[in-house]
């Protein structure tokens, strides 16, 4: 090639998008156990690259990510890429058991997959035992290179990582209540980047500091990690704007309260409006069924603007109740789609399946727990406890491996009962490995409903593989004659991880479009441990483009 020829060409690539834009993003994850102290006492915990919460994974729309996870602790350890749609690679979302068996101790896997039609803001977290409780991160999404966010850009962006932390190891505290029967213990305290803030048993004030310069605009990016709680969030004496959740951008609004559930992510600009001071950033529980047992403990961290004295006294924040189920609505109700020419919100107008999915808790017997009275409380999905394979279920489905699940799960409730009302007499569930199959790219609609059996409770609830619409949500049972009329059907938001009201119901659809098998199941971990979880196989279509890759050589073997 002439050497003028080379000039133009190297000219080229760095003005055409095609060539420059796009790119593959290496990162390594050691799993490996790190002694760390909060609320005055030191335990180990499981941690990437010794770190709690872990590293931030950041990549442009259209990048190629490798991250290769080396597994140095006694744990079998799986990561989920929590919210990638991991179109056509199924083999790297990484829920154990489910699209992968786990990577054992002194094994490694290196996870691949490419970030198409997203940006904003997800979080990586361990799909396995009660892992993720100190095994978690974020992953920042940036646009395409060139291409402006929709709202006025921020002059910076912050990560905020909202948690729990347990005293206690936390496999301990699941193993005892499986042990038992019982519910188990909750957390003692929420974390707000690692740290509680203050405590009422702890002379440690050990807390994060976000430090702003008055006029400045900073993007929060806000995420809750947490195993088992919804939480508010909240920053005295300023409001939010809120810009995305689930890494789709939003119809801004002004606010002063963010609620997040577990799994759910939300970008919200803050404007440093004040000259100076120093502010409480708090995080708080929101649980609004009186008899589940919570942490209570609010999380804080400060505020702190450039050139404020260290001894300034700091603004105190006014959390909600832990029960103002109106806070939460106005919040998940101000959510829209943008539904721009840019950003159209694809949303199915009409749909091929529509499923009825009963969510909630329900009582086994179970003859050796004593301290439950011979039976343990359990969680399903139209009465099935769904039960964990040893062969993961893409394993099974991709190379026909007959025995590991069964086909026919189903669409509505077996027996219909009043979900909302006076739970049924036999409150027992059934035990069993199944899936519902959808074929490639069928339109579904599912409604979500609460039941009041044990306790009616809001149920965070995550879809693997796709983002979906929320296009309605009431109280009390589903009229499938009457609520579709005040569906949302112009500007429905877009999420992977919705709530599911307590005492009510929620309806989402989503287009099919990814071959493969996706988990659906209850983000509150107590939940999803209790059986509160199922799956969708959805097959191959017909085009070049519409069928599951082949499993990577180094996929974990069970």
């Amino acid at each position: 090639m002439d050497s003028w020829m080379i000039r133009v060409f190297i000219l080229l690539s760095c003005f055409s998008p095609m060539m420059v834009e796009s790119r593959v993003r290496h990162y390594k994850f050691n799993v490996v156990m790190k002694n760390t102290s909060r609320l005055c006492s030191t335990k180990p915990i499981v941690t990437i690259n010794g770190n709690f919460p872990g590293p931030t994974l950041y990549a442009r729309e259209d990048d190629t990510v490798l991250v290769k996870v080396v597994n140095h602790v006694k744990y079998n350890v799986s990561i989920h890429w929590h919210g990638v749609r991991q179109l056509r690679t199924g083999w790297a979302d990484g829920p154990a058991y489910i699209t992968q068996c786990p990577i054992q101790p002194g094994q490694s896997y290196v996870y691949n997959f490419t970030i198409t039609g997203q940006r904003g803001t997800l979080l990586w977290h361990a799909h396995i035992l009660w892992l993720r409780a100190t095994v978690h991160g974020a992953i920042v999404i940036l646009p395409k290179l060139g291409v402006p966010y929709p709202f006025p850009k921020p002059d910076h962006e912050r990560v905020i990582v909202l948690a729990e932390w347990w005293k206690s190891d936390t496999e301990d505290v699941i193993n005892e209540a499986m042990k038992s029967g019982l519910a188990p213990n909750v957390s003692d305290a929420h974390t707000i980047n690692g740290y509680p803030g203050g405590s009422p048993n702890c002379s440690s004030t050990d807390g994060y500091q976000l430090n702003v310069t008055p006029g400045k605009s900073y993007l929060l990016r806000l995420i809750n990690a947490a195993l088992n709680e919804e939480l508010f969030f909240k920053i005295a004496g300023h409001k939010f704007t809120v810009v995305e959740v689930d890494a789709t951008y939003v119809k801004p609004f002004t606010t002063d309260t963010v609620v997040i559930a577990p799994g759910q992510t939300t970008n919200v600009v803050l404007t440093a409006s004040k000259r100076a001071g120093k502010f409480a950033i708090a995080a708080s529980t929101f649980m609004d069924t009186p008899v589940v047992a919570i942490d209570n403990l609010t999380a804080t961290a400060t505020l702190h603007y450039s050139g404020t004295l260290s001894a300034t006294p700091t603004a105190l924040a006014t959390v909600p109740a832990r029960n103002a189920t109106p806070v939460a609505d106005t919040f998940s109700n101000s959510l829209r789609s943008l539904n721009s020419k840019t950003y159209p919100a694809k949303f199915p107008k009409t749909v091929d399946r529509s499923l009825l999915f009963a969510v909630g808790l329900g009582v086994n017997p179970c003859p050796t727990c004593r301290a439950a009275n011979g039976s343990r409380v359990v969680a399903s999905v139209n009465n099935i406890t769904f039960v964990m394979p040893t062969t993961a279920l893409l394993q099974a489905h991709f190379f026909n491996i007959k025995g590991v699940y069964t086909a026919d799960f189903p669409g509505n409730p077996p027996t219909p009962f009043n979900y909302t009302g006076a739970p049924p007499q036999n409150m027992a569930t059934i035990s069993a490995t199944r899936v519902y199959r959808l074929p490639y790219n069928a339109t579904v609609q599912v409604v979500l409903q609460d039941t009041g059996i044990v306790a009616a409770e809001n149920h965070p609830v995550h879809l693997h593989g796709f983002n979906f619409f929320v296009v309605g949500k009431g109280s009390g049972n589903f009229n499938p004659k009457t609520d579709p009329k005040s569906f949302n059907l112009v500007d429905p938001v877009e999420r992977n991880t919705v709530g599911v009201p307590s005492g009510g119901w929620v309806a989402i659809r989503f287009t099919a479009d990814n071959p493969g098998v996706w988990f659906m199941h209850c983000h509150l971990e107590v939940h999803t441990t209790w059986g509160l979880k199922m799956a969708f196989q959805v097959d191959d279509g017909k085009g070049q483009n519409q069928s599951l890759l082949p499993p990577p050589k180094d996929l974990p073997k069970c």
